[in-house]
């Protein structure tokens, strides 16, 4: 599975980052999304949601809801997205409402624990 983590982060103690090293465990290709970070835990990031090429299985989104709200319509301008799971702490709302919207097959669970992994 193609896996897109929004707000990956470079600090192991924070979701973005667990969930980068839960679903690398579990033999997932992990594309980091952080507008900053060119690598994080060895894989290369992207500050972009559209940069990344290719169709993504899953994108995952770690960040706070006013900043995730933003990230949606870029996320749908792909048009190759399956599944977007807003993790605890991301969801809101506008961001339900807009990625309902959006068309998006919208799962508001926490990501990690769906693969069998503690975050």
């Amino acid at each position: 599975m193609r896996v897109m983590v929004i707000g990956a982060s470079r600090d192991r103690s924070k979701y973005g980052n667990k969930a980068v090293r839960a679903y690398q465990r579990q033999g997932h290709e992990v594309i980091p999304i952080h507008p900053s970070e060119p690598e994080i835990e060895g894989l290369t990031a992207h500050a972009d949601v559209r940069d990344p090429a290719g169709p993504v299985d899953r994108a995952t989104l770690y960040l706070p809801p006013e900043k995730g709200e933003q990230i949606l319509e870029p996320l749908a301008e792909r048009g190759d997205v399956g599944e977007l799971w807003v993790n605890p702490g991301a969801e809101s709302k506008a961001v339900m409402e807009k990625a309902l919207g959006l068309g998006f097959e919208v799962i508001q669970a926490c990501s990690i624990t769906d693969i069998d992994e503690s975050p």
